[in-house]
């Protein structure tokens, strides 16, 4: 079993940043895929990043290419979403996933372990 609670949301500007935390635990930090995604109001879950286990590949949705980027610190178990020029239409309750899959994935199915989420609201 894995345990992930994500931490770093909140209300900024457009234009202004946040960086979300996930910390993780329960089993070997290193065996896992990690990723993130988002659930605007009324919209579908959908993905935003991820990252292999040591963290040398990484992969994001177009929207957020250049303005996101996601990192991670297997001593600390933990792993990051550094988010820049935000925007309003990136208002949404983000999730990180633990996947026990080699490579990363954008399907949510492909993910076993999920956090309870983190508010981010872009204000514009």
């Amino acid at each position: 079993q894995v345990r992930l609670v994500e931490s770093g949301g909140g209300l900024v500007q457009a234009g202004g940043s946040l960086r979300l935390s996930c910390a993780a635990s329960g089993r070997s930090f290193t065996g896992l895929t990690m990723g993130w995604f988002r659930q605007a109001p009324g919209k579908e879950r959908e993905f935003v990043a991820g990252i292999n286990w040591s963290g040398g590949s990484t992969s994001y949705t177009d929207s957020v290419k250049g303005r996101f980027t996601v990192s991670r610190d297997n001593a600390k178990a933990t792993v990051y979403l550094q988010m820049n020029s935000l925007r309003p239409e990136d208002t949404a309750i983000y999730y990180c996933a633990a996947s026990l899959r080699a490579s990363f994935s954008s399907s949510e199915g492909n993910y076993r372990y999920w956090g309870q989420g983190t508010q981010v609201t872009v204000s514009s």
